[in-house]
């Protein structure tokens, strides 16, 4: 069994990281570089950086900061946001990443997937799905949250790994920063119906909100930022109650 994950997220915005609730009412968190030092001491398995205003403005992700951030980790680096071709691609992993998250410009043009996944690897090529329950369904999400689409959650997942997804990034906008919990039955559900990993993102307040993720969830990692950015919670006392939990974590 691979062992389950815990990785910090860095939202973007104006070269600061912020934090939000419900993906609005935005607050700064500190400096991205510090932050991402800082975890990869405390021992986050992975990292993620996301520009998040990168595809409302209609530009590219910030690679200089990606190049810092990139210099201060050890650890595995995701970054997403604004990424839309190869050429996206291959300059943010000359700068440094070694994965990339893909979300409004594959839902646009979906055999983005299977061209990046063919230029770089699937482990390359992690699909966001940011999504929202919307007449009864879990409906796709772009734009930052801002914008519905026509895409079924579960159905979107599922196309995704055939075109080639390594991964799927699981965001559930009612969850994102309640720290009520992550949408544990959403996760279980996309995860059921996938053989590549589930990163469940959305809602983390409490160490127990992971166990739950993990286990009923069947999530392979956990995603979290403002309890983590304002110390709420430590990554080292997260690690060590789910060991005694027994989880299997890195």
């Amino acid at each position: 069994m691979l062992k389950k994950r815990i990785i910090p997220c860095l939202d973007i915005r104006d070269g600061r990281t912020v934090k939000g609730v419900n993906f609005v009412n935005i607050r700064d968190a500190g400096d991205a570089v510090e932050l991402a030092r800082l975890y990869a001491e405390q021992g986050a398995d992975e990292l993620v950086f996301l520009d998040i205003t990168a595809t409302i403005e209609k530009r590219k992700t910030f690679a200089r900061l990606v190049e810092r951030i990139a210099a201060e980790i050890n650890i595995p680096f995701m970054v997403g946001g604004g990424i839309a071709t190869v050429e996206d691609v291959g300059l943010l992993l000359r700068a440094g990443a070694d994965k990339v998250s893909i979300n409004s410009a594959a839902v646009k043009n979906p055999s983005l997937i299977r061209h990046l996944a063919d230029a770089f690897g699937s482990q390359c090529v992690v699909l966001a799905i940011d999504t929202d329950y919307v007449d009864g369904e879990w409906r796709v999400f772009t734009h930052g949250g801002r914008k519905q689409t026509s895409l079924e959650t579960m159905a979107w997942a599922r196309e995704a790994q055939r075109l080639g997804a390594g991964e799927i990034l699981l965001t559930a906008i009612p969850n994102d920063g309640a720290k009520q919990g992550f949408a544990v039955e959403l996760t279980a559900g996309v995860r059921e119906q996938l053989s590549i990993p589930v990163i469940a993102s959305g809602g983390a307040g409490r160490v127990e909100h992971f166990l739950e993720v993990f286990q009923r969830g069947r999530a392979d990692a956990a995603l979290a930022a403002s309890i983590f950015h304002f110390g709420e919670i430590g990554i080292p006392q997260l690690k060590h109650y789910l060991k005694e939990k027994k989880v299997a974590i890195r």
